[in-house]
């Protein structure tokens, strides 16, 4: 077996009973960490300390991995034009801060033998939000509904960092001016 030491130097091809003799002298374990390779490599180290390191790395990959959230919004096909503005607003904020928007149209009696017009307002909402967000799965009927979903153009950790860089210079100009800010 190909055999390496402790600091990843390379010892050499050894016998497995010389390489249990030379971790027990070490007081450290002899882990195989290549099986498959002709002939196998085994690794001098402390197992426990690799062990704990692996779940460490682990936890800190899980830690810093993005979670995306789909938030939702719910319209009727005969909207008024402000509740219309009031929800594309709704939409824009979530864009911007990053996460995914399921666009809902809900038909009711006879709107259902329209569909074109929730596939309409839907391609509408679409062009009205279309520098935030892309349209990640067009208009689908889905019994009584019409779905859409949006994504947004930029991930949810470049919008928390935008969003924390633009608080900073805001509470940077308020301490220049003599102004209170939101942390005091």
């Amino acid at each position: 077996m190909r055999l390496v030491g402790p600091n990843g130097e390379q010892v050499g091809i050894v016998r497995v009973e010389d390489a249990l003799r030379l971790a027990t002298e070490a007081d450290l374990d002899l882990v195989e960490v290549a099986p498959m390779a002709k002939p196998p490599v085994a690794k001098l180290m402390d197992y426990g300390k690799y062990k704990y390191e692996a779940a460490m790395k682990a936890r800190e990959a899980r830690k810093n991995q993005v979670n995306t959230v789909i938030k939702e919004i719910k319209l009727r096909p005969k909207i008024d034009p402000h509740d219309y503005g009031t929800k594309k607003g709704h939409v824009e904020r979530f864009l911007k801060a990053g996460d995914k928007v399921k666009v809902t149209i809900m038909f009711r009696g006879r709107e259902q033998s329209r569909p074109e017009l929730g596939f309409r307002l839907l391609q509408r909402l679409a062009e009205d939000v279309q520098e935030l967000g892309f349209v990640e799965s067009s208009p689908k009927q889905d019994g009584r509904n019409m779905i859409m979903v949006l994504g947004p153009t930029r991930k949810k950790a470049e919008a928390k960092a935008e969003d924390r860089r633009r608080r900073q210079a805001e509470e940077k100009a308020a301490r220049e001016q003599g102004e209170p800010t939101a942390a005091e």
